[in-house]
């Protein structure tokens, strides 16, 4: 039973991460994202996200904010317009993911901490 759910919440994550960053990028850019490409940008940044969590992710303050710029590096990586444009699809993404997690939490299908953009 605990590996069908850490499959339905990676699973979760991953969907909520992409229609984050699909909407964060159609937003911000102004023009067709692609849902492959959001789902990738996703998952890389999920295991950047990862990454830097274990080696500096028990650092006050500093590792959260590490952790917060190599997921915005991801998006600066994978989508054109420079860090600006990188930090407002995260930004985005972030409130939508926030809006989708409570929506899921409302109805009682997850509970809150399910994970599709950092720090939700």
């Amino acid at each position: 039973m605990a590996a069908a759910d850490s499959i339905l919440i990676f699973v979760l994550s991953l969907l909520v991460g992409t229609i984050g960053i699909l909407a964060g990028a159609r937003l911000v850019l102004d023009r067709e994202a692609s849902f492959v490409n959001a789902a990738v940008t996703a998952l890389i940044g999920a295991v950047a996200w990862a990454v830097t969590s274990f080696f500096v992710g028990w650092v006050p303050l500093l590792g959260i904010l590490l952790m917060l710029i190599v997921w915005v590096a991801v998006i600066n990586w994978r989508y054109p317009g420079g860090w600006g444009s990188a930090v407002a699809i995260g930004f985005v993404a972030w409130i939508v993911a926030v809006g989708i997690v409570y929506l899921f939490a409302v109805v009682g299908f997850v509970t809150p901490d399910v994970l599709g953009i950092p720090g939700i």
